[in-house]
Parts: structure tokens; sequence; C-alpha cells
């Protein structure tokens, strides 16, 4: 086929249910194959993001600088950008440290929790933004697909119409939670 778009996804701060969803999707994923090359994903092994993707799914909130210089460089490099999920939507889960801060979180986590090596780390570990950010916050989004996680039913229409060159409509079909 000679419109073969090219397909990324990527996992921010989540819990990688959309991609479990994305992966429920069975043998639609192998119907749909045909019409897109997956070019990213922490599906494959693919570790550099590519020049230009037609399409790219992201799940997960904005957590840390890591999240953030990623998400940057992959909207300036697609073309139709996906926030996937109740995490990229509304920060969802990883948003509740927001009403806490980043220094009692990883107090918390590391010192008062911990049985051994009682010290947050530095090294090896992003440093957390101030506050979790859902994708909208930080660049721009094209599309919004609500769900925790979506069902595999909502991101096969996504992708269909996406593939097709369509707007998805989600109305009646996705929702929160």
């Amino acid at each position: 086929m000679s419109d073969v778009k090219t397909l990324a996804t990527v996992w921010l701060d989540g819990c990688s249910g959309c991609h479990m969803s994305l992966l429920d999707m069975d043998e639609r994923l192998i119907e749909l194959s045909s019409q897109f090359r997956l070019v990213y994903s922490p599906l494959v092994d693919c570790k550099t993001f590519p020049e230009h993707v037609d399409v790219t799914l992201v799940e997960g909130a904005v957590a840390s600088v890591d999240d953030l210089k990623k998400i940057r460089k992959i909207r300036e490099h697609t073309r139709v950008l996906v926030s996937l999920g109740d995490c990229a939507l509304t920060g969802n889960v990883s948003a509740m440290r927001n009403s806490c801060g980043v220094q009692l979180v990883m107090l918390r986590v590391y010192e008062q929790n911990a049985d051994l090596q009682k010290q947050v780390p530095t090294v090896g570990v992003p440093a957390l933004l101030e506050r979790v950010r859902p994708v909208h916050e930080v660049v721009p989004v094209d599309v919004f697909v609500p769900g925790c996680p979506p069902s595999a039913d909502t991101i096969y229409q996504v992708l269909s119409e996406l593939l097709a060159g369509k707007v998805p409509t989600l109305e009646g079909v996705a929702h929160f939670g």
C-alpha cells in the first residue's frame, strides 16, 4: 500500500494500561498493520524518535524533566499528536502528588518508607517537575482519547479513522475512567 503512515507510541508517567489496551486489539492490529509502520514505541527496539512521524499516541502525564524534554521533541516531529488515556488528558493518578509537593513525596518514598539506604536518589533518576501536567498543558494536542485505559475498541476506532485521514469522532464512544 503506497499510503502507509508512520506510527509511534510513547509512554510517559503512567501505568502502561493504554499500551495494554492497544495490544488488546489482537487480530485488529494485524488488520491495521498494512496501513502503518511502527517507527517508535516501548513495544519495539527503537531508541531514537524519528524526524517525522504521522501519528503519535502518547500515554501518561508529564512528570519529570525527561518527560518534558521527550514530549517537546515528539511534538516537534509529529504531524498528529494523540493524548491517549486519562493520565495524558488530566494527569490522573500521577498528578495526585501535586497537592503534596515533590519534596514531601520524595522524603516519604525514599526515606520514611524505606528499610535500606534511606536517601533520595540523585543519580540515574530524572528530576521530577514541581507539578505533574497533562500533555496539552505542555504542547499542542490534536486528538484527545479519554479512558483509564481507553478500550481496545476505542483505540481501534481512533487509529482506523486517523489512518484513513479522518478526524476521529469519539462522542458516545469514549469516556473518562
